[in-house]
């Protein structure tokens, strides 16, 4: 009897020390949140009078004051696009991707019936301008490293906090590799299908659980708000001090919440 009480107790301890070692982040040569460490307005500050994504968007966030969360994606001649859906039609009533466009026809097509265009990264720099920090989501569309090499030549010059992050554990361990300063966060939620694309259950479960933060190391989880309750972010939050940041959150009685437990809003509609 004590032999396999013995045994059930070695196993159990293996067990916790590896989904630990699975979920853990960067604890090393970790990489500078400081200057992040703040709300983000989801997609810039759009509303009413401008649209999701879109350079004025961005500006009254930056004369606000506050960080500024986006999605790149590459045209059809490889420039960095600010753009969140791999369709048009939602946004710009275009049939195709935006991966099916030259930059320049991206640039003159209205975001939700306005005249203002889908906006190049690089023009977003030129607006920010270093003045708030950026949270850039990587989104996938079968050419995750050419954009990540193409958007890191022009991060390594930029001047102003910044960090990247995505769902893809692959595309985080490509800065790990190639950018290791860069403060790079994974984005969780409950996976069953993301960027459309289906994933087994097997990868979700992994996936939704930040099993894979093994290959990634993030510095910082950005989590989804419906997801407070995941076991291993209430765990790793806390236990490795990591910084985290919540979507989507659209109410002042969210922002709270999230903001009493420690915690970044990545927010819309709202005006912290």
């Amino acid at each position: 009897m004590l032999i396999a009480l013995t045994v059930v107790f070695l196993l159990t301890v293996i067990f916790a020390v590896s989904y630990v070692f699975l979920i853990m982040p960067r604890v090393t040569d970790r990489a500078d949140m400081d200057m992040l460490s703040t709300d983000y307005a989801h997609r810039g500050l759009w509303g009413e009078k401008y649209p999701e994504n879109s350079l004025p968007a961005f500006a009254l966030a930056v004369e606000r004051g506050y960080g500024i969360e986006l999605d790149v994606r590459l045209s059809a001649d490889g420039e960095v696009m600010v753009f969140h859906d791999e369709k048009l039609r939602r946004m710009c009533g275009v049939d195709g991707a935006i991966g099916d466009y030259g930059a320049s026809e991206l640039q003159r097509m209205g975001l939700a019936n306005t005249s203002y265009g889908i906006p190049t990264f690089a023009k977003v720099l030129e607006i920010v301008d270093g003045k708030v920090p950026l949270l850039i989501e990587i989104k996938g569309d079968g050419k995750e490293e050419k954009l990540c090499r193409k958007l890191s030549v022009m991060l390594d010059t930029y001047n102003g906090a910044f960090a990247v992050q995505s769902f893809s554990p692959l595309v985080l361990s490509w800065f790990k590799r190639y950018r290791p300063r860069f403060a790079r966060g994974q984005l969780v939620t409950r996976v069953r299908r993301v960027e459309g694309k289906r994933y087994s259950h097997f990868l979700a479960f992994l996936l939704s659980n930040m099993l894979l933060n093994v290959m990634s190391r993030p510095d910082f989880i950005s989590m989804d708000g419906r997801r407070l309750h995941n076991f291993g972010f209430r765990l790793c939050v806390p236990l490795f001090k990591c910084k985290a940041f919540v979507w989507t959150v659209r109410t002042g009685e969210q922002y709270k919440k999230v903001r009493s437990l420690g915690l970044f809003a990545i927010f819309e509609k709202i005006t912290p």
